[in-house]
């Protein structure tokens, strides 16, 4: 199905990457531990990061809900955003027009 975007995509996962970034436990997906995060270079994490945000806004073309860490990432289409939480904290809103 996809996701329909206006935004300039790489706009759009660069919101994506510092919001995913702000979920506890984010780095589970790379089945790292804080302190193996903590070691990749700014570099490393960047790009890390926006492999992530690249494969989950894929991934939520056919999936609404995914999770990260302790959080999940939901796309709401009738609203145009994506959105990023931390638990039950809603951390990021991401515009997707």
């Amino acid at each position: 199905m996809g996701i329909k975007f206006g935004r300039e995509y790489k706009d759009i996962v660069a919101d994506f990457m510092r919001g995913i970034a702000l979920v506890d436990g984010f780095y589970d997906l790379f089945e790292m531990t804080e302190e193996e995060w903590q070691e990749l270079t700014n570099e490393e994490q960047e790009e890390c990061l926006q492999t992530l945000a690249d494969d989950i806004f894929y991934g939520l073309g056919s999936s609404p809900v995914m999770q990260v860490g302790v959080g999940t990432v939901r796309h709401d289409p009738s609203n145009h955003v994506l959105k990023v939480h931390d638990g039950e904290k809603l951390v990021s809103v991401i515009y997707l027009v």
